[in-house]
């Protein structure tokens, strides 16, 4: 539900989407795919590692917290958090749960603890029973 409304509210600003998908692009291309052995070099100078990263991460902060488009993600995934709360709150869980007790399914990541408890409970019964 978070994702369909942070997607809703960036189709609906253009701009903003514009602005984080050339944000996204520098770095696939800056920093992701560029191979480790070719330095980056614009207008004839060279930038190291460290200055191609302090670029980017300033660029990000930029675009994130001094622009619009940090206040529409903000906004926009709060949004989706107060539907997924409403959501929670008005949920009436009745088919989850059934009325008699049953025994659990020895199955999923874990089904090997609960069969050795109740294997070692199943051989320790006659046991306890003989001594009463």
């Amino acid at each position: 539900m978070l994702v369909v409304v942070l997607g809703f509210s960036l189709l609906s600003h253009p701009f903003s989407l514009l602005v984080l998908l050339s944000l996204l692009a520098s770095w696939i291309f800056l920093y992701l795919f560029r191979p480790s052995d070719q330095p980056v070099v614009i207008l004839g100078r060279t930038f190291s590692e460290r200055e191609t990263l302090g670029v980017l991460l300033v660029s990000t902060i930029v675009v994130v917290f001094l622009t619009s488009v940090g206040s529409l993600l903000i906004s926009a995934l709060m949004a989706g958090v107060a539907i997924v709360c409403v959501h929670g709150a008005f949920r009436v869980p009745e088919d989850l749960f059934l009325d008699e007790p049953q025994e659990p399914a020895n199955v999923g990541l874990l089904s090997f603890l609960g069969g050795a408890a109740s294997s070692a409970a199943a051989a320790a019964a006659p046991v306890v029973g003989a001594r009463v």
